[in-house]
């Protein structure tokens, strides 16, 4: 009777020390989970994004906002680590949302989940304050993993945004090589090119031949792999 008394006891504390380590299980889950708040004026995707999203245990959703200006309300008080926001939102857009917000939420990755893939809309969210760039085209599982990653410190963007980013940056060197080539005479001239003088006005203040001005204008051309005044000027002097 003793023996039998004796595992009744260890089963019971077998059982309730089980039922204590699933409840520390499920708490330092939910301390690890990582939190999300999105921002997303279409009641489809939004709903869509949130249903999904909570479905990894991984993730916890916090609120999800309508508007630029909810978000500016709420987000602050709830600290979330990671922001989904659209840019196209009725009145305030996302992009002027984050800049209003990053300093109320230093520790919260913004991803961007947009239409927008042009590279004005890139550059101006990424200057806000976003670390993540993601096109609504994007599968699912691909927007788990990017979410993955901005939490772990990575900067996750669609394929061809990134590809884009590429191309400018590589633009931008080779223009600034391009430049560099000039001589001290084609950078004057240049110079005052862009204040708008005539072939005439510049031979005139430099005190050389309007021959020699179009021989100079005609060597810029080809440095800068240009066609004309404008894209000289605009390439020279970082207006592209």
């Amino acid at each position: 009777m003793k023996t039998k008394s004796c595992e009744s006891e260890y089963l019971c504390l077998y059982n309730f020390c089980s039922i204590v380590a699933e409840k520390i299980e499920s708490y330092f889950r939910k301390l690890m989970s990582i939190s999300l708040s999105i921002v997303e004026d279409l009641d489809e995707v939004r709903e869509g994004l949130k249903q999904f999203i909570s479905l990894n245990p991984e993730f916890k959703v916090l609120d999800t906002f309508k508007t630029a200006e909810e978000a500016l309300y709420d987000i602050p008080r709830l600290q979330p680590d990671i922001v989904i926001m659209d840019i196209n939102l009725p009145g305030m857009n996302g992009i002027e949302c984050i800049k209003e917000m990053k300093t109320k939420v230093p520790r919260t990755q913004f991803m961007m989940f947009t239409v927008y893939e042009n590279d004005e809309k890139v550059f101006e969210a990424l200057k806000a304050g976003a670390s993540g760039y993601l096109l609504k085209n994007t599968g699912l599982v691909q927007l788990i993993e990017a979410l993955q990653e901005l939490h772990n410190g990575g900067s996750p963007m669609s394929a061809n945004i990134a590809r884009k980013l590429v191309t400018v940056f590589r633009e931008k060197e080779n223009s600034e090589i391009s430049v560099e080539t000039l001589s001290k005479r084609e950078t004057e001239i240049l110079q005052l090119l862009s204040k708008g003088l005539l072939y005439k006005e510049i031979a005139d203040q430099l005190s050389i031949s309007v021959s020699t001005v179009r021989q100079h204008i005609h060597k810029i051309y080809e440095k800068l792999h240009v066609q004309n005044r404008t894209e000289a000027i605009n390439k020279a002097f970082g207006k592209n």
